[in-house]
C-alpha cells in the first residue's frame, strides 16, 4: 500500500491546554475512525487544521507540534480571521446552505470567496511540501472543494482522491452559485470524486454537463487531457465498537433505569446536531400532530430529543435554535401536565456511552433531516440494537434512506405523513419490529466505516495516472518536429483549429489562423493538409487558395492542389439517407433548437443551443434509435461534440492519409492533429514513424495531447521560432 496523505479541514484530534502542559488527544468521529487504520498502515499523513490555538504559549505550540508528530499529523495554523471567512464564512455560509437546498440562508453578497480560495492554497501547498513520488492523495469534504485542482497544477503526475461529505444538489440549485465552475474545475483535478450515492454522483454529473458541457457517462469524465471517475460510496460507522458497548452490562442498567423512569411511556428518540438541515421543528410538529389528534397518545409518549450545539458563531443558528425552543416550550405548555411532558429536550453534547445508552432504550428513532448527506445516526441506532427491537423512521431526504429501505421512509417536509409514521411505528407488532431491525442490522455490518474507506482507497490506487497512461506532453511534440527535416501535417478543422460555435457557418477562420496558416506554408520544407467534416464547398469558400490539399465530409471528397477539381470516394451507398433523413427531422421537431446540417452523403443533428443535459439525453435516445432502425444499413451513427452525424459505412478520415501523403519526400515527418471520435480514424491509419496528437479531452490513441484549439495554435506558432 503507497503512503497516504490525508487531508481534512480538521485534524482528528483535540488540542487541551491545560495550566502547565497541553495534550493532543485523538478524535472518535467517524471520519477520524475510518481512515485511521489506512493511515496507521501505510505509514501516512494527516494534514489539516488543528483547531485554535492561539492562546498557547511558544512552549506549549511546541509541545502540540511534537504530540502531533508523534501521531503523524501536519498541522496547518489558521488565524481568527482566516477561520471566521473561509470556515465560517464561505464554507459554512455559502456553501453548506446551497449543498442542502436552503437557498434563503445564503448571503446576498459573497465576500468570503477570496479567503476560501487563499485557503484553499494554503492546504494545497502545504500537501506538495510533503508529498513524495508514489504517494496517493485523498482530500475530504467542501471545505477544500479547489485543493484537487490546485493539486493538479502543482503535481501532474500525482494520484488524487476526494469525497464529498454532504449532498450534491441537483444542477438547478448548483447553477445558482456565482463560483460554480471554479468549483467544478477543483473537483476535476481528482482522479476519483467520491460520494454517498448514487442520486449525487447524477446531481455532479449534470453539473459538469450544464455548467462545463461536458457529456459525460454516469462514472467517467474526460477532463482536461485526463479521465476522472466519480463514483458513490455510502459511508458506515464503526460497528465493531457499537456492539460491544450496547452488551455493556453497565450500558443495560442506565437503559433498565430509564425506562423504569418513563414509567410505561413509550420512548420515541432524536438525536442531531442542532442544525436547520436536520428538521427539527418539522419532526416536533409531527410529535404535536399525533398528540392532537389522538388523545389517547397523551401521557403515554415521551420524546427525548437531543440537540448537540454546532456552529454558535453562526447567526443563522443562534436564530434556529430560538425557534426550537419557542416549538418545545409550545408543545410541553400544551401538552404537559404537572408530573411529565411529553418532550424532554437536551441541549448539550452526550459522551458514546450515553448515546448508545439512549438508542438501546428507544422504541422509535426519529431520523428526519429535510436533508443530509448520508446521516450516521440512523446506522448507529441499528448497530445499537443486538436484542433486534426498535422502529427507524428515515426521512427520504437522508442519504442512508438509500440503503436502509427496512425502515419506515416518510417525506421530512409532509407533517401530517411523519405522525403517521410514528403512530404506526408505535403499534408495529414485535414480530415485523424484528424482521425489519434484523434487515438493517445486516446492511449496516456489511458496509460498516471500513469497508467504507477500503473500497474507495482500493478503487482510488486501481487507477491509472497520468505518468502511467503514458501520454506524451505538446511540447514533446514540438521537439520532434522541429527536429524533422521535411513535415506534413494532416489537420482538423472543427475543436482543433478553431473552438465550437452555435452554428456550424459561425465558426470561419479568423485572421489570425490565415496568419498562421500562411506562415507554416512558408517554412521551409512543410506541406499540409486539412481533414474536416465540413462540405467540401466550405472548405473550397475558406482555403481554396491556399497551395494544400482538402478532404471534405471525412474523406468522401478530396483536393490535393488548387483548381483541382474535387473527386469522391467510389463505392459509397446513399440510399439509406432518404430513410434516415424523417428520423432527424423529427428530433429537430421535438427537440427545440436543435437543427439538421446535410451534406452529399451525411446528416448532422447539432443540439449546440439545446439545455444541456435534455440535449445530452436526446442525442443518446436518437444513436440508439437509428442504430436499431437502421441496423443492416450501410452506415455509421456517431456521436460528436453536440452533434450526432450519420455517414456512409466505410467512409473515414483514415482513407485519406494515403491520398495526402503520396509522393512526400523520404524522410518526411506525418503529423495529425485532431479532437474527436472521426479524427481516431485519421491516428489509425498513420504510416509508420508518424507522429498522433490529440487536441481535446477524450480517450485518444494519440502518442501526445494538447488541450483545445488555443494549444494547437501555440503547438503550430512554436514551429516558426
Amino acid at each position: 500500500m503507497s503512503r497516504l496523505l490525508l487531508v481534512s479541514n480538521r485534524l482528528p484530534v483535540t488540542v487541551k491546554a491545560e495550566k502547565d502542559s497541553v495534550s493532543v488527544v485523538r478524535s472518535s468521529g467517524g471520519l477520524a475512525t475510518g481512515l485511521s487504520r489506512p493511515h496507521e498502515r501505510s505509514g501516512g499523513l494527516w494534514l489539516g487544521w488543528p483547531g485554535d490555538v492561539s492562546r498557547l504559549t511558544d512552549a506549549q505550540r511546541a509541545q502540540v507540534e511534537s504530540q502531533l508528530t508523534g501521531l503523524r499529523c501536519v498541522p496547518l495554523y489558521l488565524s481568527a480571521s482566516e477561520v471566521s471567512r473561509f470556515y465560517e464564512g464561505y464554507s459554512n455560509r455559502v456553501l453548506w446552505p446551497l449543498c442542502h437546498y436552503m437557498l434563503d440562508r445564503i448571503p446576498r453578497q459573497d465576500r468570503d470567496w477570496e479567503i476560501y480560495r487563499k485557503v484553499n492554497e494554503r492546504f494545497a501547498d502545504l500537501v506538495v511540501r510533503h508529498y513524495q513520488p508514489g504517494d496517493t492523495i485523498w482530500v475530504h469534504d467542501y471545505q477544500l472543494m479547489l485543493v484537487p485542482g490546485l493539486l493538479r497544477q502543482r503535481l501532474p503526475g500525482a494520484r488524487i482522491g476526494y469525497f464529498h461529505h454532504i449532498p450534491f444538489p441537483s444542477a438547478e440549485i448548483f447553477s445558482t452559485l456565482p463560483r460554480r465552475q471554479e468549483l467544478l474545475k477543483g473537483l476535476l483535478g481528482a482522479d476519483l470524486i467520491g460520494f454517498h450515492t448514487v442520486s449525487y454522483v447524477r446531481h455532479f454529473s449534470g453539473s459538469l454537463l450544464r455548467q462545463l458541457g461536458l457529456d459525460t457517462d454516469i462514472d467517467r469524465i474526460i477532463w482536461d487531457g485526463r479521465e476522472v471517475r466519480v463514483g458513490a460510496f455510502p459511508m458506515g460507522i464503526d460497528v465493531s465498537a457499537f456492539e460491544p458497548l450496547a452488551r455493556d452490562s453497565g450500558i443495560l442498567e442506565e437503559v433498565a433505569t430509564l425506562r423504569r423512569k418513563a414509567e410505561g411511556q413509550r420512548l420515541l428518540l432524536g438525536i442531531d446536531r442542532l442544525d436547520y438541515t436536520k428538521g427539527i421543528p418539522r419532526r416536533l410538529l409531527a410529535v404535536q400532530r399525533l398528540l392532537e389528534r389522538e388523545p389517547a397518545w397523551r401521557g403515554r409518549l415521551r420524546f427525548i430529543q437531543v440537540a448537540v450545539p454546532s456552529r454558535t458563531q453562526v447567526d443563522a443558528y443562534a436564530a434556529y435554535r430560538e425557534k426550537v425552543d419557542e416549538l418545545v416550550g409550545r408543545i410541553n405548555g400544551t401538552y404537559g401536565s404537572v408530573t411529565n411532558v411529553p418532550v424532554h429536550y437536551l441541549y448539550r453534547s452526550f459522551n458514546e456511552r450515553q448515546l448508545v445508552g439512549l438508542y438501546r432504550a428507544a422504541d422509535v428513532m426519529l431520523v428526519t433531516p429535510v436533508r443530509d448527506g448520508m446521516n450516521l445516526v440512523a446506522k448507529e441506532f441499528c448497530a445499537a440494537r443486538p436484542d433486534e427491537d426498535g422502529v427507524l423512521v428515515l426521512s427520504e431526504f437522508a442519504g442512508a434512506a438509500a440503503e436502509m429501505d427496512s425502515a419506515l421512509i416518510v417525506n421530512a417536509y409532509d407533517v401530517e405523513a411523519m405522525a403517521d409514521a410514528i403512530e404506526t411505528a408505535l403499534e408495529m407488532p414485535e414480530d415485523e419490529r424484528r424482521s425489519r431491525m434484523r434487515a438493517l442490522r445486516e446492511g449496516v455490518k456489511a458496509r460498516d466505516v471500513h469497508w467504507w474507506a477500503a473500497s474507495f482507497i482500493d478503487r482510488l490506487q486501481g487507477l491509472k495516472t497520468m505518468a502511467e497512461k503514458g501520454l506524451k506532453s505538446g511540447a514533446e511534440a514540438l521537439a520532434l518536429m522541429k527536429d524533422a527535416p521535411r513535415l506534413h501535417l494532416l489537420l482538423d478543422y472543427d475543436g482543433t483549429l478553431v473552438g465550437f460555435a452555435p452554428r456550424p457557418e459561425l465558426a470561419s477562420p479568423d485572421d489570425a489562423l490565415r496568419e498562421l496558416l500562411a506562415k507554416l506554408l512558408a517554412r521551409p520544407s512543410t506541406s499540409l493538409s486539412i481533414v474536416s467534416g465540413r462540405p467540401k464547398e466550405t472548405l473550397e469558400a475558406w482555403f481554396g487558395e491556399l497551395p494544400i490539399s482538402l478532404h471534405a465530409e471525412h474523406g468522401l471528397w478530396s483536393r490535393t492542389r488548387p483548381g483541382q477539381p474535387w473527386r469522391m470516394l467510389e463505392g459509397v451507398s446513399f440510399e439509406w439517407k432518404a430513410r434516415a433523413r424523417p428520423v432527424l427531422e423529427a428530433f429537430c421537431e421535438r427537440v427545440p433548437g436543435s437543427f439538421l446540417e446535410e451534406k452529399t452523403a451525411s446528416l448532422a443533428w447539432h443540439y449546440r443551443m439545446v439545455d444541456p443535459e435534455f440535449g445530452a439525453n436526446q442525442a443518446r435516445e436518437l444513436r440508439l434509435l437509428l442504430m436499431e432502425t437502421f441496423a443492416r444499413q450501410h452506415m455509421d451513427v456517431l456521436p460528436g461534440d453536440r452533434v450526432v452525424e450519420v455517414r456512409p459505412h466505410g467512409v473515414h478520415k483514415g482513407r485519406v492519409v494515403g491520398e495526402a501523403t503520396e509522393g512526400l519526400a523520404p524522410g518526411t515527418l506525418v503529423v495529425a492533429i485532431g479532437d474527436d471520435r472521426t479524427d481516431e480514424d485519421l491516428f489509425a491509419a498513420m504510416p509508420p514513424g508518424g507522429l498522433t496528437i490529440n487536441a481535446g479531452q477524450r480517450p485518444t490513441r494519440a502518442a501526445f495531447r494538447v488541450n483545445g484549439p488555443t494549444e494547437v495554435r501555440k503547438l503550430l506558432q512554436g514551429l516558426l521560432s
